[in-house]
């Protein structure tokens, strides 16, 4: 026994040295501490005024543009200032130092994709009225942390406006699939949750009223790092804006100024190239371009991970770069890649210039900055103009290079690396139809409008990659917007709200194969053929088919969490059925006791489902029930009317208090947005009299 008592206290003994070698080694690589009176005296240059309305919107008042940034920062961060922070970590490649492995892929994808590299080498070329914004806003989000430390990961201050423009270069390219190409290159599923948004412009010629309408219906997770936060911001100098921000962003990315507004939908044209590169066998650093060798440009990414308690090891991984682009070594080969948007450091010019445009002229000149790489734009403003932009900054490919862009291209051919893109006006789009409707829902471009004046195919090369398919939420705009030539302000918001599959939807199709299927002596399959033989396609809360129909074609579109195959349909069919019995007793609940809105103590039914214009889609849970997600979040629609006055509404899934559950703003609105209800915009300080709860300085609000 004493034998044994000396081995474990020298095991012991073993542990706490390693645990004393981990921390000396990891000395080096603790964060500085910040130089907290220098956060505060910047913070005290400000002169801004935060004021929240009944819901908690934040209405920020300040003498200088600059000013009003650093109002919203602070605003934002005590709503959620967590996710402002994760976005911060992750954009410099530091996520891992505080959750472990996991994090570590994503931080070295931020070293890639030469995040940093880009922005130090352009931030100071963007103009000085830009920077000043980001830097405010940095200041903003430094202020409330130094002023909540228990908050605060050690290393993220201070933030600076450079790590406001990094978020925008390192998120930009996954709205249009980069996170999908990576994970196709490593072999690893994609994200199963769809991404989609409606937007949707009507012109008075097509309103009953004479008005201009707007639909600025984003569908986006309901937390996280793009999950919407509503204000409305004012400067002395003239931006004045209400709409939808990001954490970690001072500009408005969708809604509306006094003049003009915009919705975004995302769009998925051909703007990644892939190359297969030849390795020399000799050197493993060099690869063949024009039958020669050339040597990969190399840097090395640091990866600080969190082990466990205040353990962590640093780690230094190879970063490649070919002449392509960066530089992926997977189990299929070596892999360069070339994007839209690569090294691009301008997007906060180009959304400022937006945030600040006063007519269409200006706003289109904002969109030929080309700064932006994807991402389609519904516009609409006060003079009845609407317009649709199916934007992109599309490469300027070689049209005889006698190579399928779409696929994988040879790497050692230097005529197939595209050096510049197609100009502005080579870009999809579509200016006043004479129909008076322009609409998007995540489909092609040429299904934009109703009318005959759309976009005609064969005006854009195949190299564009212009996608054609159809969601059914674009084939019910056509079938409700694009059906009434005259829209009143009631119809607009019931084609907003549809719940219906269309005849043309892949959901038809799916029940229709379902319906084929021999029952045999299946008692419950044939139950429940019969019970979809009789189902209208529509997802209201009480419909006592939707829940089966829906359930059945989720699972055969959508992509299993494990990467393994989809089921067919009558496997699709079988599993659901006996689902719905295991959790509910019965093949036919009603849709609104699967189909939850879950905050805090709100449990409510939703309308809606998966690719429906009333966007809801849901996690399932252990009782069997959906808690939604995604999907509609921030809803606004805005309204000129024949006079160009300005009004507007808008709804938020939750609340203004993201993540503060202590708030009675966490999820005041999720009882309106499972009405379909809206509140009021109250954009101007008429509106805003008398609705003020709560007016403040930061740093003055109590918590």
């Amino acid at each position: 026994m004493r034998w044994i008592m000396r081995g474990l206290a020298g095991l012991a003994a073993l542990v706490v040295l390693a645990a004393i070698v981990l921390l000396l080694l990891d000395i080096p690589n603790f964060p500085a501490k910040p130089n907290e009176a220098a956060i505060l005296a910047r913070a005290g240059a400000y002169d801004v005024q935060i004021r929240r309305d009944e819901w908690g919107v934040p209405h920020i008042l300040g003498r200088t543009n600059a000013d009003a940034a650093f109002g919203l920062a602070y605003a934002h961060a005590e709503d959620d200032f967590a996710t402002i922070q994760d976005v911060a970590l992750a954009t410099r490649g530091q996520l891992a130092s505080r959750n472990g492995l996991k994090a570590a892929a994503g931080d070295y994808v931020a070293n890639l994709l030469g995040v940093w590299p880009a922005v130090n080498s352009g931030y100071d070329a963007l103009p000085a009225d830009v920077r000043a914004v980001m830097e405010a806003y940095a200041d903003g989000v430094n202020f409330y942390a130094v002023r909540h430390q228990n908050l605060v990961e050690p290393g993220l201050l201070p933030m600076t406006g450079k790590d406001i423009a990094a978020g925008f270069v390192f998120k930009t390219p996954f709205f249009y699939g980069l996170d999908a190409e990576l994970q196709r290159l490593n072999d690893l599923p994609e994200d199963p949750m769809p991404k989609g948004s409606n937007g949707v412009a009507v012109a008075p010629s097509r309103s009953s009223d004479g008005a201009t309408r707007l639909l600025v219906n984003s569908h986006q997770p309901f937390t996280g790092p793009v999950a919407w936060y509503e204000a409305v911001i004012q400067s002395g100098e003239g931006w004045h804006v209400a709409g939808g921000f990001f954490p970690g962003s001072p500009f408005m990315l969708h809604g509306h100024n006094e003049n003009l507004g915009w919705a975004n939908t995302v769009n998925k044209p051909d703007l990644i190239d892939t190359y297969r590169l030849v390795i020399n066998p000799d050197n493993p650093d060099q690869y063949r371009l024009d039958g020669q060798w050339k040597t990969f440009e190399k840097t090395r990414a640091r990866l600080r991970i969190k082990l466990w308690g205040p353990f962590h090891i640093t780690v230094h991984r190879d970063v490649l770069r070919s002449v392509h682009g960066p530089v992926l070594k997977t189990k299929g080969g070596v892999f360069a890649l070339r994007f839209a948007g690569m090294d691009e450091v301008r997007q906060p010019l180009q959304y400022w210039r937006l945030n600040l445009a006063k007519n269409a002229d200006e706003w289109r000149a904002a969109m030929a900055l080309q700064a932006l790489p994807s991402i389609n734009y519904i516009y609409a403003d006060r003079t009845g103009t609407i317009g649709y932009v199916y934007n992109g900054l599309y490469p300027d490919r070689p049209q005889d290079a006698g190579v399928d862009w779409s696929g994988t291209l040879p790497g050692d051919r230097s005529d197939l690396i595209w050096k510049g893109y197609l100009p502005f006006d080579r870009v999809p789009q579509i200016w006043s139809p004479k129909g008076g409707l322009v609409f998007n829902a995540n489909n092609t471009p040429f299904r934009a409008t109703p009318d005959g004046d759309g976009l005609d195919p064969r005006a854009f090369p195949a190299s564009m990659g212009i996608q054609m398919d159809m969601t059914n939420r674009s084939w019910r705009e056509l079938e409700t917007f694009g059906a009434d030539s005259s829209i009143t302000p009631e119809e607009f918001l019931r084609y907003k709200f549809d719940v219906t599959y269309s005849d043309r939807s892949r959901v038809a199709a799916i029940v229709k194969e379902a319906l084929a299927i021999d029952p045999g002596g299946d008692a419950d399959l044939k139950a429940a053929q019969d019970l979809l033989r009789g189902w209208n396609r529509r997802a209201d809360q009480h419909n006592r088919a939707a829940a089966l129909g829906v359930l059945t074609a989720w699972a055969v579109e959508t992509d299993p969490h494990d990467g393994g195959p989809r089921p067919t349909v009558a496997a699709a069919l079988r599993q659901t059925v006996a689902s719905l019995k295991t959790y509910f007793g019965r093949i036919d609940p009603e849709w609104g006791e699967v189909n939850r809105l879950v905050r805090g103590d709100v449990n409510l039914p939703v309308d809606g489902g998966p690719d429906t214009l009333r966007a809801i889609y849901g996690e399932p849970g252990k009782d069997g029930r959906l808690t939604a997600m995604a999907g509609d979040t921030l809803i606004m629609v805005v309204e000129w009317d024949k006079a160009g006055n300005l009004t507007s509404r808008s709804i938020h899934q939750f609340g203004s208090a993201t993540l503060d559950r202590r708030s009675k703003h966490y999820a005041d609105q999720a009882p309106l947005f499972a009405a379909e209800r809206f509140k009021p915009v109250l954009f101007t300080e008429d509106q805003l009299k008398g609705h003020i709860e709560e007016s403040y300085r930061p740093g003055e609000r109590g918590g």
